[in-house]
C-alpha cells in the first residue's frame, strides 16, 4: 500500500466538499495554494462559470482531474427517456472537454425522485432495469468518445431517490453483462461511505480487479449520523476502516487518487482554506 505520510500528492477533493464556501474557480485556485494535484468537479458547479472557464481555469492551474461528476440519474417515466439520453450525452461531451478520466454515475432510484416530473412507481425492479437499458445506451456513446463510465453504488438507504444500485456486486453484475470484454470503458466508483458495511466488500474489490476500479472516494461514517446526505464525517472521525479499504483496492494495482468528497452542513460552514488543511492532513494520517 503506498505511503501517503509525507505529501499528498494522490489526494483529490471532489468539489462538493466546498461547495459552499465559494464556486469553481475560487475552489481551483485554493487547490492551487495548498498544492493539491486535482479536483473532481461537479457538473452545476461547471455550468455556473461556464465549460470554457472550467477548462481554462483547470488548465492553468496545472491541475489534473480524477473524474466528472456526475451522468447517470437514467430512470424516468416515458415522456422523459430522451431527455435523460441527451443529459447524459452532454455529460460524456463535458468531461472530454475537461479531460476527466471517467464519469462517476449515479444510477438514479424511483423515477418520480431521479426525474421530478415522472409518473410515480414503487417498482425498485423495473428502475433497475432501466438503469441498465439507459446505461447500455450511454455506454455506446461514450466509447466514441473513449471516456470510462464508474457506475457508483450507493448505501441501501439511497435506493429510492437516488440509486438503486446499492452494493458493489450489483454494479460489477452490470459491468459483466455491459462490458464482458472488459474493455476498460465500465467500472466502478468505491465510495467507502457507501459501501463499508458491505460483508462481500473486499471479495468484490478482487472480483473487480484493476480495469475495473476507476475511481475511489473516502470521507467517513459518523456515529450518530444526523442527516444521511448531508452529515458525512472528515475522514478519521467516524467508523470506517479507510486504510483495509485502500489497501485492498491497491492489492488489485489501483494507482489513482484517493478523493475526498464529504457531504457536511459542519464543513460546508467552515472556512474553505480550514478545510483543505485537515484534508491534507487526515489524508497523511488516516486515509
Amino acid at each position: 500500500m503506498r505511503d501517503f505520510s509525507s505529501d499528498h500528492r494522490w489526494l483529490s477533493l471532489n468539489t462538493a466538499t466546498v461547495r459552499k464556501q465559494g464556486d469553481l474557480l475560487q475552489i481551483i485556485d485554493a487547490c492551487a495554494r495548498h498544492g493539491i494535484r486535482a479536483i473532481d468537479p461537479w457538473r452545476d458547479q461547471v455550468a455556473a462559470v461556464g465549460l470554457d472557464r472550467a477548462a481554462h481555469a483547470v488548465r492553468d492551474a496545472g491541475l489534473a482531474l480524477s473524474g466528472y461528476c456526475r451522468g447517470g440519474m437514467f430512470t424516468s417515466d416515458a415522456s422523459r427517456r430522451t431527455e435523460v439520453r441527451d443529459d447524459n450525452r452532454r455529460c460524456v461531451d463535458e468531461a472530454k472537454a475537461l479531460g476527466a478520466p471517467c464519469i462517476v454515475l449515479v444510477v438514479g432510484g424511483l423515477p418520480q425522485y431521479s426525474r421530478p416530473g415522472s409518473e410515480a412507481s414503487k417498482d425498485i425492479a423495473a428502475a433497475r432495469g432501466q438503469v441498465e437499458e439507459a446505461l447500455a445506451e450511454m455506454l455506446d456513446y461514450a466509447k466514441q468518445a473513449k471516456l470510462p463510465l464508474a457506475i457508483e453504488p450507493l448505501h441501501p438507504a439511497y435506493a429510492a431517490d437516488r440509486a438503486c444500485v446499492n452494493t458493489t456486486k450489483q454494479a460489477l453484475d452490470i459491468c459483466d453483462r455491459l462490458d464482458p470484454d472488459r474493455t476498460g470503458m465500465l467500472g466502478v466508483a468505491l465510495d467507502v461511505y457507501h459501501i463499508w458495511w458491505d460483508p462481500e466488500l473486499m471479495g468484490q474489490i478482487a472480483r473487480a480487479g484493476n480495469d475495473r476500479l476507476l475511481a475511489f472516494h473516502v470521507c467517513d461514517w459518523l456515529v450518530p449520523t444526523r442527516d444521511i446526505l448531508n452529515d458525512r464525517g472528515m475522514m478519521g472521525d467516524g467508523v470506517i476502516d479507510i486504510k483495509s479499504v485502500r489497501a485492498a483496492v491497491e492489492a488489485q494495482g489501483f494507482a489513482g487518487y484517493s478523493e475526498i468528497e464529504i457531504f457536511s452542513n459542519d464543513w460546508w460552514n467552515k472556512p474553505m482554506d480550514e478545510v483543505l488543511r485537515t484534508c491534507i492532513e487526515r489524508h497523511k494520517t488516516v486515509v
